[in-house]
């Protein structure tokens, strides 16, 4: 289709008002074409009308880079500026940045006469969102609910969306409910804040709830890639299954994120060679996706593999980001691989990557379960940067390997003042005491743990039983069966003694 400039006559024929030159925006998209037709508003006299400046606020962001300077001062030399307007500047900051010009902004609209709407407020708390700024977002919040707007449906999207970003899972998870109707943006934003706050079993239940109460609507790629994290957190390979079924049956390009989801899906549930095929149908891999096969060579204990797959990454020119740098230092790690890693580990410097405390910490933990503590701990002593919680406690673990008390005995030291509330330390020292027959070092430590109220997190055992995961705990009577339950456990007892008996007879 011809530009709209290029037909012959076009602009003796067509009247040049706001409806032309938006059309004539739509066509062009170039920074020189949309620059010019910018020139020519301003010399017809349209430059007041804030119809055309939203347009041109518009066409300016799409652009990108500078863009978004130019869009501002169309819109800072508008001399009338309605909601849409507004708007349009607002949604520009809240999306490419820098966010917290969506909340000045904003700030500035309240002190006009022109009132925000329904549109408003999304915008705004999406750059909440990006800044993690819950109070803001509160104040957002309130401003919409006495505007009498909260319970518009793109406002409670956005507000779900912005409280499980603040780790507010239960208050998404309440506006989420008073939602009356329902579209594929709420459920998927309060499926991927559960998945994102690790709640996998509630993303999971959320999804089966959808697809049994919302018979129109259908997942769609934002749904299972908001739903694969979480299968891969409980290796739910049934879920996982589905998911990837579902793809290949709506037809859904894999891409690299959906290639990323099922691969990690993949090999936390055991099955490697799928997750490898998987890997190798992406046509466009990126990083995520090169970081989800490197990770799971390494838990599987292909380290060479792991760093292999690393090598090529890098041989594409995809550059390696903090996250890669960890897989791949976890996966030598785990093999011993100490040379490999500590080349990997250079390399951060190469690549611009800041070193943080996780990198060390896989440096001493590699150093440590190759059996070379006292290297790990010149190497913390060389660190530019004071080691915090995570890289005394990888010596720890090795310590407790090695079963070097002493050395062990200095870790912890440092982990009480640094980590005071993790009753694993504890724990670890107390049991490396006990196993060299140290008991009365073991009750002390023991008691300091109970001294200082600290407490460590119980375990539970779940099961799944037609979509619905039950939990419990030791001497656990919260399950409304716990009767029943007790009743079959004491029978499957007596059959286990009844075994017993007859074997020895």
């Amino acid at each position: 289709m011809p530009a709209w400039g290029s037909i012959p006559g076009f602009h003796r024929v067509l009247k040049r008002d706001s409806f032309y030159y938006s059309r004539l925006l739509q066509c062009h998209s170039s920074p020189k074409s949309v620059a010019r037709i910018h020139a020519q508003i301003i010399a017809t006299g349209h430059g007041h009308n804030p119809f055309l400046a939203s347009k041109l606020v518009s066409r300016y962001t799409d652009l990108g880079g500078r863009g978004i300077d130019d869009a501002r001062r169309v819109f800072d030399r508008a001399p009338q500026r309605d909601i849409l307007l507004w708007n349009v500047m607002i949604r520009s900051y809240a999306n490419s940045g820098p966010q917290t010009e969506a909340i000045i902004l904003y700030c500035h609209l309240r002190r006009t006469s022109v009132r925000p709407n329904c549109y408003t407020y999304p915008f705004v708390i999406k750059a909440c969102a990006a800044l993690g700024d819950e109070n803001e977002g509160r104040a957002v919040h309130a401003d919409a609910v006495r505007a009498g707007l909260d319970s518009d449906l793109f406002v409670s999207n956005a507000l779900v969306a912005f409280y499980a970003k603040c780790c507010e899972i239960e208050t998404a998870r309440n506006l989420f409910d008073e939602i009356p109707v329902k579209d594929l943006v709420s459920w998927n934003s309060m499926i991927a804040g559960y998945s994102q706050n690790d709640c996998a079993y509630e993303a999971i239940a959320l999804l089966h709830q959808m697809l049994r109460e919302d018979v129109v609507t259908k997942p769609d790629r934002v749904t299972i890639a908001a739903l694969l994290p979480a299968c891969a957190a409980l290796a739910a390979v049934q879920e996982g299954m589905w998911a990837h079924s579902y793809v290949i049956k709506t037809g859904m390009e894999m891409d690299a994120r959906l290639g990323s989801g099922l691969v990690s899906m993949y090999a936390n549930c055991g099955r490697l060679d799928t997750a490898q095929e998987l890997f190798e149908r992406v046509r466009e891999p990126n990083l995520i996706l090169y970081n989800s096969i490197i990770r799971a060579y390494g838990m599987h204990g292909h380290a060479k593999e792991a760093v292999v797959i690393f090598s090529k990454m890098l041989e594409m020119g995809i550059e390696p980001d903090g996250i890669c740098f960890i897989c791949a230092l976890s996966a030598c790690s785990h093999a011993g691989m100490v040379h490999e890693g500590f080349e990997i580990f250079e390399m951060m410097d190469s690549y611009g990557v800041e070193k943080g405390q996780v990198h060390y910490a896989c440096m001493v933990d590699l150093l440590g379960r190759a059996g070379q503590l006292r290297r790990a701990v010149e190497f913390i002593g060389r660190m530019p940067v004071d080691p915090g919680g995570d890289v005394w406690g990888a010596l720890l673990g090795a310590c407790r390997i090695y079963n070097d008390i002493e050395l062990a005995e200095e870790a912890a030291k440092k982990l009480f003042l640094l980590d005071p509330e993790n009753a694993g330390r504890y724990a670890a020292l107390a049991k490396m005491y006990e196993d060299v027959g140290r008991w009365e070092d073991a009750a002390r430590v023991r008691k300091a743990l109970r001294d200082r109220g600290v407490r460590k997190p119980l375990g539970c055992s779940m099961v799944e039983v037609d979509t619905e995961v039950h939990t419990f705990g030791v001497e656990d009577e919260s399950h409304p069966m716990t009767a029943e339950i007790y009743v079959v456990l004491e029978q499957l007892q007596k059959l286990v003694v009844e075994d017993e008996i007859a074997a020895i007879g």
